[in-house]
């Protein structure tokens, strides 16, 4: 049961991280810049904190969704979080990789990136709710801190994956970091404006 448990945590959690979001396309960024190096060190960092955000989030998940409306606020939330990477990754696009940067530094971005993580707030609420209502997982904390090992461990193989796809990318169709950098400044800035146009439409045309 315990080993269905992790293994559900890893693959849910691989799947949260396939579409574009603020993570994922951070990592494709340092991998660029920074180099495979730094990428790892932040994986490793924010995969950390990921155990418990997930542990956190699925011990209060019933309650979060019956007593809490965060669908506007993360829409806020994320309209301002993909404003500003898009600004500083656009204002970084000219900027040639250095030769070395500082391990601290790209702990200390995965850290803090995997607590302002508000994307996967809403993943995990309809997941969560979904596994605990079917009886899939129990909200034990042996249980729990299983499953959210599990959702560190897909969580870092799903970021990996982006650091082996940007490497490819970069190889491959021998793309400069200014191109590639303000590739990804652009696509934060659309997505800032998705999360404008929902809450537009949702309080002022729907």
């Amino acid at each position: 049961m315990l080993f269905l448990t992790l293994f559900l945590g890893i693959i849910l959690n691989m799947l949260g991280y396939i579409p574009p979001g603020n993570i994922n396309l951070t990592v494709v960024q340092i991998t660029i810049t920074r180099g495979v190096r730094q990428a790892m060190y932040f994986i490793a960092a924010f995969s950390a904190v990921e155990v418990l955000f997930t542990f956190g989030i699925m011990r209060f998940v019933q309650w979060l969704s019956s007593e809490i409306n965060l669908e506007n606020t993360i829409d806020i939330v994320m309209v301002f979080m993909f404003g500003v990477l898009g600004v500083l990754t656009w204002r970084s696009r000219k900027e040639m990789p250095k030769a070395d940067y500082s391990k601290k530094d790209s702990i200390k971005y995965g850290l803090l990136l995997g607590v302002i993580n508000p994307m996967q707030i809403p993943y995990w609420l309809f997941i969560g709710t979904y596994l605990i209502s079917h009886e899939w997982i129990d909200i034990g904390y042996l249980s729990l801190s299983v499953f959210s090992i599990g959702s560190g461990i897909g969580a870092a193989l799903a970021l990996y994956g982006f650091v082996r796809f940007a490497q490819y990318i970069q190889e491959r169709f021998a793309l400069s970091s200014y191109i590639i950098s303000k590739s990804i400044a652009l696509l934060f800035f659309t997505l800032s404006t998705y999360h404008v146009g929902k809450i537009t439409y949702i309080h002022w045309i729907k």
